[in-house]
């Protein structure tokens, strides 16, 4: 179960593919997506619609994290395969998807769940679907337009 709308979201500080820290409270708002593996089919049509509609966020200052428990170097190389405009972080240790309620229990691979965080850290829109990975940026899009 993902954590709630309404919910604070969790600090973190985690490595992205230069292997610069990034924080959440110095990135906000954003969304945060968590996805099982870079280069899966699943996963890598979740970036790339990510990707497809960063232009959206961008415009209103949003900035998008996909967060895995894959490596740096596998990171760089999924980014620079499909052109990925924003950063991927790498939680080796897991504690940042276990946090996110984003860690499927006894395998320990990250599920694949998106939040909508606002600048006081508020999760306003949470999303959660393994397989339907378009469905991710349909919901985040949805939920600006509402508000």
């Amino acid at each position: 179960m993902a954590l709630k709308v309404g919910q604070k979201a969790p600090e973190f500080q985690l490595p992205d593919t230069e292997n610069n820290m990034v924080s959440l409270q110095d990135n906000l708002p954003c969304i945060v997506y968590f996805y099982p593996k870079d280069f899966t089919p699943g996963c890598t049509e979740e970036a790339c619609s990510f990707r497809d509609n960063h232009q959206v966020f961008s415009n209103l200052d949003i900035k998008v994290f996909g967060i895995s428990k894959d490596s740096i170097s596998s990171h760089r190389k999924f980014k620079e395969k499909h052109q990925l405009p924003f950063k991927l972080l790498s939680d080796r240790e897991g504690k940042v998807c276990k946090d996110y309620k984003a860690l499927m229990p006894i395998i320990g691979v990250p599920k694949r769940i998106t939040y909508l965080i606002d600048k006081e850290k508020t999760i306003r829109a949470t999303y959660s679907d393994m397989f339907g990975a378009t469905n991710h940026i349909k919901s985040m899009i949805n939920q600006l337009k509402a508000e």
